[in-house]
């Protein structure tokens, strides 16, 4: 049974991991790379974004961390044993928290800049653009936090239980 779990938590580390990386990247490269477009490149671009990034590489990283992390945390006597399930249960909460940021907070504001046109006149791209970047800039920025912080605290989790092992062979 502490296969299965460690084998959860190392899949959940590596998918949280590539989350955090993902909406980091956002943050300090790709939205400060687009602040300095126009109008009707920054909507169009990040209407191509939100469209291409529904698709397999994006959503099982961003989806099956939640069950395995689940898994992980709740499987009695695998060996999660001291200070290791807590840090898991930390990183489920983060996760969650950051889940439902994205839920909440960018996917509307995603789905919203989606139905702009860009046949539109200037003055409604510029309104589109101010309704959406900032406002999602600033809970991208949380939700890299929160992702990072989640992943921090499975890393932990793998050495706490490496620790515990090593100390249980001696």
């Amino acid at each position: 049974m502490r296969t299965l779990s460690t084998a959860a938590l190392v899949a959940s580390t590596v998918a949280t991991g590539l989350m955090a990386g993902l909406f980091a990247a956002f943050a300090y490269a790709v939205m400060p790379g687009l602040a300095r477009s126009g109008d009707q490149a920054f909507v169009q671009v990040m209407q191509h974004i939100n469209r291409a990034i529904i698709n397999g590489w994006f959503l099982v990283p961003f989806l099956l961390p939640l069950p395995l992390l689940v898994l992980a945390a709740v499987r009695p006597g695998d060996g999660h044993v001291g200070g290791a399930r807590w840090w898991i249960v930390a990183a489920l909460v983060l996760y969650v928290v950051a889940f439902l940021v994205t839920g909440t907070q960018n996917v509307p504001l995603n789905e919203a800049l989606d139905k702009v046109s860009l046949a539109g006149d200037t003055a409604q791209l510029e309104a589109a653009r101010a309704a959406f970047e900032d406002t999602w800039v600033r809970w991208n920025t949380v939700r890299a936090v929160l992702h990072t912080a989640a992943f921090g605290c499975l890393a932990w989790a793998l050495y706490v239980q490496g620790a515990q092992g090593l100390s249980a062979g001696r």
